[in-house]
């Protein structure tokens, strides 16, 4: 193994993979960390926690148990991932983490979440979505991780224990390339700054980016700062070229399950409910039991088996507010989570062979009652998704998609793309 990736969900995990994948690297993941001492046969291994919104206190020790992990089995260098929109509270997880993490293994960090094919760039420190600031996007609105601040050097201080360690390396030291992006950090480090966050607005600033840090034992960010790393290996000799990632797909039915309520969700689910058999799932009705896992499972029996179904929770901002307000943030995520893991192992059992599930929470509950311990990386159907294959419940293929990632299509795509 050269590279070791820590990945604060199941769709952020499956992001990074694809993009190592996509690079050349051979890329194993995993669904938490590992109980055995053997190391899949890959160049990375992604070790997928459910970390991102539990008790900082909980991430930090999973996340060491992970890095333990990686580094037993020869991991030269660790990778933090988290959203490329840096979902977190200003109790955490990505600050406690990123520490955590740095003073086991030394040197001053990278916080890059940028990831400019899907519209993530940072810019004198600041995050933007698009052509909005990461405060004026969706991200405004999360149910757990409301965005409010776009500055990633004032969020990130209040995340770790002295705010004075954060710094910043600009657009114009990024856009002289890797020495004077190193020769910048080193700067940095040497002035007692452990993290530093770096702009970057181009897929080429990403590169230079991964160059300038072959040698740190750790860097944090999005899916994008994986880039420029696989080229670091080769040009040490330890990487050769890879190949075209390819499955064998099983026959069987297909299923959507979305729980995000991102604003790119609710496009991709406009854009095919009622087109297939379509139906929602509602915390109030799940928590007063009028509604159940049972009774979806026979609706989707009954359902065309030559058409994808869907079944999503996915709502306005202004309905999650109610649902949470009646029930209270985490007992309404909880209902829902419980419904579509028991819902997803309900389908599996009936045959469904091809899933895309939107959304990290979800993705985590989903991969978690199916018992998934592994998975191999197939092609991507848009950036930062693709398709993966697991290798139990029947070989099972999955999208685990990032809630604010895909095209408005995205759905009727996945399913053509393993056509």
């Amino acid at each position: 193994m050269l590279l070791g990736v820590i990945a604060d969900d199941f769709t952020g995990a499956t992001d990074i993979a694809s993009m190592l994948a996509k690079n050349g690297m051979r890329t194993v993941q995993t669904v938490g960390v590992p109980t055995g001492d053997e190391a899949p046969a890959a160049d990375a291994v992604v070790v997928a926690l459910k970390s991102r919104t539990i008790p900082a206190a909980d991430a930090v020790a999973q996340s060491l148990a992970a890095l333990d992990w990686l580094l037993a089995q020869g991991a030269r260098q660790i990778v933090f991932k988290y959203c490329s929109t840096f979902d977190s509270t200003d109790a955490g997880n990505i600050g406690p983490v990123g520490e955590a993490l740095l003073d086991r293994l030394g040197g001053i960090a990278v916080v890059c979440p940028a990831f400019p094919a899907t519209k993530r760039t940072i810019y004198r420190g600041y995050l933007f979505v698009g052509d909005v600031l990461l405060s004026e996007s969706s991200m405004k609105d999360h149910p757990l991780t409301p965005m409010t601040d776009p500055s990633l050097v004032r969020v990130m201080a209040r995340q770790v224990r002295d705010p004075g360690t954060v710094g910043l390396v600009g657009c114009e030291t990024v856009q002289q390339g890797a020495m004077a992006i190193k020769a910048a950090l080193d700067r940095l480090q040497a002035e007692g700054k452990r993290f530093a966050v770096v702009d970057a607005v181009a897929d080429a600033d990403l590169r230079a980016i991964g160059a300038a840090i072959a040698d740190a034992p750790l860097l944090t960010g999005g899916s994008g700062i994986a880039m420029g790393l696989p080229d670091n290996f080769r040009r040490i000799g330890a990487l050769a070229e890879g190949g075209t990632a390819t499955l064998e797909v099983p026959e069987g039915r297909s299923a959507v399950l979305a729980g995000s309520c991102s604003a790119a969700t609710r496009g991709q689910v406009a854009a095919v409910a009622g087109r297939w058999p379509t139906i929602r799932l509602d915390p109030q009705e799940l928590a007063a039991g009028q509604q159940s896992a049972e009774a979806v499972l026979r609706w989707a029996g009954e359902q065309d088996p030559g058409s994808p179904i869907l079944i999503y929770s996915t709502a306005e901002p202004d309905a999650v507010r109610a649902a949470q307000d009646a029930l209270g943030r985490d007992r309404a995520a909880a209902v829902l989570e419980e419904a579509f893991a028991a819902v997803a192992a309900g389908l599996v059992a009936a045959g469904v062979r091809r899933m895309v599930v939107a959304g990290g929470e979800t993705a985590g509950a989903v991969v978690g009652a199916l018992g998934i311990d592994q998975l191999a990386i197939g092609p991507e159907i848009d950036p930062g998704v693709p398709w993966v294959q697991a290798n139990g419940a029947e070989g099972l293929c999955l999208a685990l998609k990032s809630g604010n990632f895909g095209t408005e299509d995205f759905f009727t795509k996945a399913f053509a793309r393993l056509a």
